[in-house]
């Protein structure tokens, strides 16, 4: 979908055509998702989270303006979102009654991806969550700087420091879980 294709759709929206809307939503609920779980770190949260964003964005589209893609715009909206989401939930616990561990005989390789998957997630949450913000939009989501930006309201200049700063950082976390875990064995 181009520039020019989502503002005609904008537009139909503008104009009374309130079903078109989901076409946006088809397009980016999956990034909004993504965006909003590597903050919250919770799948139905995030999802509420993504979900409340487009409604946001919908009741003010009147007020994007085109000078920044679509994209970048809702983006924001679920970044902010999803803080305010984590701000009032900062003191929720998890019951160990509802918690769910599961257990699958796999093959090594599948255990040696899950392995790392898992450090690289510990070492991921021990990170701020602007910085993890930072590194899942660059790595994960393949975003440019601007974009970054864009979303995370700071200069691309700024959001290529902190992704810098942040991957020195998780290097850092990566090195004490990986020692500590050498030393159980």
């Amino acid at each position: 979908m181009t520039k020019e294709s989502e503002y005609c759709i904008i537009d139909k929206v503008l104009a009374g055509e309130q079903a078109v809307y989901a076409e946006l939503v088809n397009k980016y609920k999956s990034y909004a998702f993504t965006i909003a779980h590597k903050i919250l770190q919770n799948r139905q949260e995030a999802e509420e989270a993504a979900q409340d964003a487009f409604i946001k964005a919908y009741h003010h589209l009147s007020g994007f303006n085109r000078d920044s893609k679509f994209s970048t715009w809702l983006y924001r909206i679920v970044f902010n979102t999803a803080i305010t989401y984590k701000r009032k939930n900062k003191y929720q616990f998890d019951s160990i009654e509802t918690t769910v561990i599961e257990y699958s005989q796999d093959t090594d390789g599948m255990l040696d991806r899950m392995d790392q998957k898992k450090y690289l997630n510990n070492a991921l949450a021990k990170l701020n969550e602007t910085d993890r913000t930072a590194l899942t939009l660059f790595y994960l989501e393949e975003f440019s700087l601007e974009e970054i930006a864009g979303i995370t309201g700071m200069r691309a200049n700024t959001a290529k420091v902190r992704i810098h700063r942040a991957r020195i950082r998780l290097a850092d976390e990566l090195k004490i879980i990986l020692k500590q875990e050498a030393l159980t064995l």
